[in-house]
């Protein structure tokens, strides 16, 4: 094994990917190693090169930490630059969508994916270093499930624009990305509305399953 427990007969792009997360946490984990596999196997799925520097690909992730760092290093997406979201469901998953096409994939691990880690890490030395090492040697098929999925809100509706702005009627704070609720009379944030009991869009799933 090289430094950070990289497996050194997986592909350039994915060591490339782990090596970045790594340096991020001085260490490689399983989660890392899930995420950064989701990362391009997505970009694979929709035809995009990744990492990118553009804002062409978005990423939601299903929960924060160590899983979105990995995903992050795979395909260039950062939160800072609005084209990572986090939806946190407490989920390593993540929905990878085309801003161009609306095109989405959802990817996971495979339910059973970790009955079948020893199979794959026989040389490791711990139950958790055979995560790090069958999530690398894993194929995509043995080590994800993916499925198509579309937005419960358009793509550019998610996205907004960072130069929109109001101001909240309550309590005077400005408010970016058109994320006010809009009530008769001007704007309030969402901490007002809801402390008003003006509702609020819901926090349920942001995706739909594709029949």
């Amino acid at each position: 094994m090289e430094t950070h427990g990289i497996v050194p007969s997986i592909s350039g792009a994915l060591a490339a990917a782990l090596s970045v997360s790594a340096s991020r946490h001085d260490h490689l984990c399983p989660r890392q190693v899930l995420g950064a596999r989701m990362g391009m196997l997505g970009g694979e799925r929709l035809g995009l090169v990744v990492p990118r520097a553009d804002k062409r690909l978005l990423v939601i992730v299903e929960s924060d930490g160590c899983f979105s760092d990995g995903v992050a290093a795979a395909t260039g997406c950062e939160v800072g630059h609005r084209t990572l979201r986090v939806e946190d469901f407490g989920k390593i998953a993540a929905t990878f969508v085309d801003c161009e096409t609306g095109r989405a994939y959802r990817i996971r691990p495979r339910l059973d994916v970790r009955e079948r880690v020893q199979a794959h890490a026989a040389d490791a030395e711990s139950r958790w270093h055979a995560y790090v090492l069958a999530y690398q040697r894993m194929s995509d098929a043995e080590l994800l499930e993916v499925e198509a999925v579309e937005l419960v809100q358009p793509v550019d509706r998610i996205v907004s624009h960072p130069n929109l702005r109001a101001t909240c009627s309550a309590c005077g704070e400005e408010v970016s990305n058109e994320r006010e609720v809009v009530v008769e009379g001007g704007a309030l944030c969402r901490p007002c509305a809801s402390g008003r009991g003006i509702p609020i869009p819901a926090a349920g799933a942001y995706y739909r399953r594709i029949s």
